[in-house]
């Protein structure tokens, strides 16, 4: 029993028929995730088509650049809006209700790789991604006496279209903005295009998200070859905490 919630209600639709054929009791429900009402909206539509809802998944995400170029706020406030607030709404009108009916639950919220390391220099993304992680961790930790797991799902790349992002970015946001393709953003937002074409598919990843549900795995991270990258975070971390101890 899965009720699909998307601001794109064409996608939103065909996801809904998609998943029907395979037999499955799935409903849709429109919803954006940056509005609070909106998203408690779609709980409540949730918990009168199924009863006690068990397992959330915030997924909703978008990609916004940023750097030391042109830094803009109303990039910032997309991204953080969409990437953090909307977590932040899914488990403000999902977690209470779990709470309730006592039988437990899960709740993976989708942060990525960018959450744990900073190639992406001064990003709304990372930023948002960092604070998603931070965020999971601490609800574990409070949910576990309560029989409630988390996850949190720390992609790579992966073919989906969050290059694309802008197309559901709201006026109150200004328009998208397109760096210069000479610049060292732009660079950076042609590699990542190329990256996530040959990314791996959707579908591998919501397996190992469905086995850290049944598994109750705090991380999922579906890109084991950029360890180095978090390494070398974390190296610099010690190193720095050596050297105050030193002192």
């Amino acid at each position: 029993k899965v009720m699909l919630a998307d601001i794109e209600t064409d996608a939103l639709a065909a996801a809904v028929e998609s998943l029907r054929k395979s037999g499955s009791d799935v409903r849709g429900v429109a919803c954006d995730v940056t509005d609070p009402v909106s998203v408690e909206d779609a709980a409540k539509a949730s918990f009168e088509a199924f009863g006690n809802v068990h397992v959330i998944c915030n997924n909703a995400g978008v990609a916004g650049g940023s750097g030391i170029d042109n830094i803009s706020l109303d990039n910032w406030r997309w991204v953080i809006d969409v990437n953090l607030m909307g977590v932040l709404h899914g488990i403000c009108a999902f977690l209470p209700h779990i709470r309730a009916h006592g039988e437990g639950g899960h709740i993976v919220n989708t942060a990525s790789m960018a959450g744990l390391q900073t190639g992406l220099g001064l990003s709304p993304y990372a930023a948002s991604k960092f604070a998603v992680v931070a965020m999971s961790e601490g609800l574990a930790r409070e949910l576990k006496p309560l029989g409630i797991g988390v996850t949190v799902l720390c992609p790579g790349f992966v073919r989906t279209r969050i290059g694309e992002s802008g197309r559901n970015r709201g006026e109150r946001y200004g328009p998208a903005q397109t760096p210069d393709p000479a610049s060292p953003a732009g660079t950076l937002a042609a590699n990542i295009r190329i990256l996530l074409q040959s990314g791996l598919d959707p579908s591998d990843v919501a397996r190992q998200a469905l086995t850290a549900i049944r598994e109750n795995e705090l991380y999922v991270f579906t890109h084991p070859d950029m360890r180095d990258e978090v390494d070398e975070r974390f190296a610099a971390i010690q190193a720095a905490l050596d050297k105050a101890t030193a002192r």
